[in-house]
């Protein structure tokens, strides 16, 4: 059983920076992948962004650019810069075991003021 731990979450302006950091429990060995997800008021979750175990990067096309994904050992980090309201929503860790079973964190609020 994989534990996930989110932090960093809370209210920016418009244009401002926040990062999100999840740490995850258990050996390090067993990620296949790790990342972000988000779910909107009224939308479906949605990818953010992902890193695998080989170093694959990738982005959804609304944040390439603003947004930077990293993790060190069993810590992904998410790095949000030049936020904009459209990125309001409930920022999800998850965690993919390389025995195929998928984790999620709590959830973490981003908001963003215009």
């Amino acid at each position: 059983q994989v534990q996930l731990v989110e932090s960093g979450g809370g209210l920016v302006q418009a244009g401002g920076s926040l990062k999100l950091s999840c740490a995850a429990s258990g050996s390090i060995f067993t990620i296949s992948a790790m990342g972000w997800y988000r779910q909107a008021p009224g939308k479906q979750r949605e990818l953010v962004a992902v890193t695998t175990r080989s170093g694959t990067i990738k982005y959804a096309d609304s944040v390439k650019g603003r947004f930077t994904i990293s993790r060190n050992s069993g810590t992904v980090y998410l790095q949000m810069s030049n936020l904009k309201p459209e990125d309001t929503a409930v920022y999800y860790c998850y965690y993919n075991h390389v025995n195929g079973g998928t984790y999620w964190g709590q959830g973490t609020q981003v908001t963003v003021s215009s």
